[in-house]
């Protein structure tokens, strides 16, 4: 896929035709205690499209994708009370004669809804996604999956502390008014949202569809629900690939304080200042990497001392790290003239009291600063604060802002900044179940990531003993299969989805 599907489907992808459900080997274990009736549902295949103003359904009808809802409990642990519906869309195989089953994927977030983009994930697999039924699944409390919604009124992650205590007391307040507004609207559902319950929903649409296997792509916090589906399903896996993974031992927002990714972001930038001034005809932002980032700089500290006009919009401290971290992502031309463009705006602000944003930067704004995104952003943090308990000690946060922000002004408050979770209604209602098993998979990671970076997907490869690790060397993309366009790495991951070995040893490739 190229970059500009990359934006479509980014924040940084069942069964054979007309088969009916039939049981399933394992069916009898513990795990699938009262859950039969879920496991032999009747799948409705239906057209996608919801009343006259549902574009994306529209799209996909025309594609030629079919959508179900598909029953699941809302507690495991009582199967037989309440149940919920996760929304599913299927791109059948054309490659009927070497049919390999359903292949699922997830893009991340979590709970980036995906349902709008199986027909791209089913263009970038290409000859080799030929053979599977490809199948988006919005995971339950995101997109058409009995979807949540808070009613913020701002966005969260990422999000930093700013610069002074301040910056960091509005962001204590801020993230307790999330908190309290999920719990004022949705408290009857978030002790049950978090990544354990996502992975056992995808056994029950593995089971519904007849399928003694499920294949599946993650990417990101993508990669951390195909461990959770290795840990508690492993015999039902089929060809699992990891792409940008993280580390299983740090779900949740306890992977953000990661200070390797915090150090990483920082060389990041200081590589696309250089660049920058390479190029001071275009951009004015300084004729050395020295003076570009002292402009970054500059932005920053203006907008701790007044928030910055841009356009509509009052960008403050704690907004100006995570729009140059959003566009650091990828080492793309695309996202270093983007990022080039967006310190301009911001430097004419502080300069002159106002400034107009670009269209890229008033979208990233609306998405943070508006309820535009509320219900994705809800979905997302209930997913993280259901995933693993944090600290509920403000002073605690700060004392660890205060201690990152020595040696990364920039980037060390944002990544240990305090989120809703301190805050959450509820502490998650099981401990995660901890990543360790030999079941084959796939990792891949670009060895420069900022985000997932190169040590996490190598704890995801030594937690999961029976995988394989490919490493893109020279790229530090976030989402590296089908994104990069790195023959390599294509070659290899699709030799694998199609024949199901894996390569005989870990690989590295050279971008």
């Amino acid at each position: 896929m190229n970059r500009s599907r990359r934006a479509l489907l980014g924040a940084v992808l069942a069964t054979a035709a007309g088969l009916a459900a039939a049981p399933v080997a394992g069916a009898d274990t513990t795990q699938d205690a009262g859950l039969g009736p879920y496991h032999r549902q009747h799948v409705d295949w239906r057209a996608c499209q919801r009343g006259p103003d549902d574009g994306d359904g529209r799209a996909l009808d025309e594609a030629g994708v079919q959508c179900a809802d598909i029953r699941v409990p809302l507690d495991y642990s009582h199967p037989g009370g309440r149940a919920i519906t996760v929304a599913i869309a299927r791109s059948k195989a054309t490659d009927t004669a070497h049919y390999a089953g359903p292949l699922l994927f997830n893009l991340g977030g979590p709970a980036t809804p995906v349902l709008s983009t199986v027909p791209l994930a089913r263009q970038g697999l290409g000859v080799t996604g030929a053979k599977f039924d490809v199948i988006g699944m919005d995971v339950r409390f995101s997109g058409r999956s009995s979807p949540i919604d808070c009613g913020w009124q701002a966005g969260w992650l990422p999000r930093s502390a700013g610069t002074d205590r301040e910056s960091f007391d509005r962001m204590v307040a801020l993230s307790k008014d999330l908190a309290d507004r999920c719990a004022r609207t949705n408290a009857d559902v978030l002790p049950y949202a978090s990544t354990a319950d996502a992975a056992r929903d995808m056994d029950v649409v593995r089971a519904a569809l007849g399928a003694p296997k499920l294949s599946f792509l993650g990417y990101s916090q993508g990669s951390y629900l195909g461990a959770q589906y290795l840990q508690r399903f492993g015999g039902r896996a089929g060809r699992v690939v990891l792409d940008s993974a993280i580390d299983p031992d740090r779900p949740g927002v306890t992977i953000l304080s990661d200070r390797t990714a915090a150090s990483r972001r920082a060389a990041a930038l200081g590589e696309w200042a250089a660049l920058a001034a390479q190029h001071d005809d275009l951009f004015h932002l300084g004729t050395t990497a020295e003076q570009v980032l002292a402009t970054v700089d500059r932005v920053y500290r203006a907008a701790a001392d007044t928030p910055l006009r841009v356009g509509p919009y009052l960008v403050d401290d704690t907004v100006v790290p995570a729009l140059v971290l959003g566009l650091l992502v990828d080492d793309s031309e695309e996202s270093a003239v983007e990022l080039a463009a967006t310190v301009q705006v911001l430097a004419q602000a502080a300069d002159t009291g106002g400034a107009e944003p670009t269209q890229a930067l008033s979208d990233t704004l609306a998405g943070q600063l508006t309820g535009r995104e509320s219900a994705q952003h809800s979905a997302a943090t209930a997913v993280q604060c259901g995933d693993a308990p944090v600290s509920r000690d403000v002073e605690a946060y700060w004392r660890d802002i205060e201690a990152a922000r020595t040696g990364n002004p920039l980037f060390g408050p944002l990544g240990n900044n305090i989120t809703p979770c301190a805050f959450w209604p509820n502490p998650p209602r099981e401990r995660p179940v901890r990543v360790r098993n030999g079941t084959p998979a796939l990792v891949v990671q670009a060895a420069g990531e900022v985000n997932a970076v190169l040590e996490m997907g190598q704890a995801m490869h030594r937690a999961l003993s029976g995988s394989r690790m490919i490493t893109l060397e020279g790229a530090r993309d976030h989402g590296v299969y089908l994104f990069r366009g790195s023959d390599c790495v294509d070659t290899a991951v699709n030799a694998y989805l199609d024949t199901g070995n894996l390569p005989t040893t870990d690989l590295t490739c050279t971008q």
